[in-house]
């Protein structure tokens, strides 16, 4: 399991966000590069995200919800197409598990377990 996950619940339909992609990327002063790309499962979850170690930095998870929400509610266009979440990393023998739950006009955000 990567050392950086996440879980997306859509709490508008009450239930997993399955099949969101979502990107990790590592930030510096210059710029983001991107260092994990998946989808979540049928859970929600995105177990293997990026590498299984990383260094103490910034980091962001960018969940492409345009993609999202037109697969689960065709009928709206999405309100916000992308939700980015930047956290720093303080300690690499750590896990970061930070979670995303969804609705359609609004989002929350945590450090999970």
């Amino acid at each position: 399991m990567s050392v950086i996950t996440t879980h997306v619940l859509d709490v508008a339909l009450g239930r997993p966000a399955a099949g969101m992609p979502v990107g990790l990327q590592r930030v510096d002063a210059t710029a983001a590069t991107e260092i994990g790309r998946a989808r979540t499962d049928d859970d929600g979850r995105v177990r293997h995200l990026g590498p299984d170690d990383v260094q103490p930095g910034t980091y962001r998870l960018v969940f492409d919800t345009a993609a999202y929400f037109l697969t689960q509610h065709p009928d709206n266009r999405p309100f916000f197409p992308e939700v980015t979440v930047t956290f720093t990393v303080h300690d690499q023998a750590r896990n970061y598990h930070v979670p995303l739950l969804l609705s359609f006009y609004g989002y929350s955000t945590y450090r999970g377990s």
